[in-house]
């Protein structure tokens, strides 16, 4: 989704509604993980003193293998963002979001932040025990006769 600037940037007090979806194939372009259903994006952006501040929270369904006993599960997810937006970055400092031309592509940056806050190892629970080096069984089913030595 674009989303157009020009009067939030031009016009103190001025206030822009974000409610909308990104689907999975949107999502697919930027990353492996599977999305159970789409990425509910709520929020705003506002002009408040000349100082442009987009706000915005996300919730949605990833559909998981656990990395350790390679079970398949959804897990629930919510996060919230909150950036600085400028015309011009004068640095390559993250801590504004450049709008060129007046304009956020708007899924990118959603994307991205929600890349930045997943976790790298995904485990269907915090105490998976995975499966057995030896002989492949789950453990947290079970123990099995190998030896662990």
């Amino acid at each position: 989704m674009k989303l157009q600037l020009k009067e939030l940037f031009d016009i103190e007090g001025e206030q822009k509604q974000i409610d909308y979806e990104i689907g999975a194939e949107s999502f697919k372009e930027y990353s492996s993980f599977d999305l159970a259903a789409p990425i509910a994006v709520r929020g705003r952006a506002e002009n408040r003193a000349g100082v442009v501040t987009l706000r915005f929270g996300t919730e949605f369904t990833l559909d998981h293998v656990c990395d350790r006993c390679l079970k398949e599960f959804s897990r629930d997810y919510s996060y919230d963002f909150s950036h600085t937006l400028v015309r011009k970055a004068y640095s390559d400092d993250d801590e504004y979001v450049e709008c060129e031309n007046n304009v956020l592509e708007l899924d990118e940056l959603v994307i991205s932040d929600l890349l930045l806050q997943l976790p790298t190892k995904i485990l269907c629970r915090e105490d998976c025990k995975g499966l057995c080096f030896v002989c492949g069984q789950d453990l947290n089913e079970g123990s099995c006769n190998c030896s662990e030595g």
